[in-house]
């Protein structure tokens, strides 16, 4: 069974930086794809970056430029490293696996195609 663990949230000012980490176990897929979600209070869960098997990469319009997904296959780890950080970043981060080959448009508008979560971890940032 696929079990994911994230890390790396915390405080930090605006400007800042943070990398995130979603540790990955069970998983003996060839295929996924994979996505960053978060969700501030009274909000609904946003989708904001996913990454699939053939490492295809894709962004919501709000953290384009700021933010990059990648994998490291050798820990099996999901990343988020996120840079130029604003207040409206603020958020609980959740990483999200869904089995399937591809991430294709519209997968980060659809939190319900990812079967499996993480607990998440809070993001917070000051101005």
């Amino acid at each position: 069974q696929v079990q994911l663990v994230e890390s790396g949230g915390g405080s930090v000012q605006s400007g800042g930086s943070l990398r995130l980490s979603c540790a990955v176990s069970g998983y003996k897929y060839s295929r996924f794809c994979m996505a960053w979600f978060r969700q501030a209070p009274g909000k609904e869960r946003e989708g904001i970056a996913a990454i699939d098997s053939a490492g295809s990469t894709m962004y919501a319009d709000s953290v384009k430029g700021r933010f990059t997904i990648s994998q490291d296959n050798a820990k099996n780890t999901l990343l988020l490293q996120m840079n130029s950080l604003k207040p409206e970043d603020t958020a609980m981060y959740y990483c999200g696996f869904a089995l399937k080959l591809y991430c294709i448009g519209g997968d980060l508008n659809r939190p319900g195609l990812f079967g499996l979560w993480g607990q998440g971890t809070q993001v917070t940032v000051s101005s």
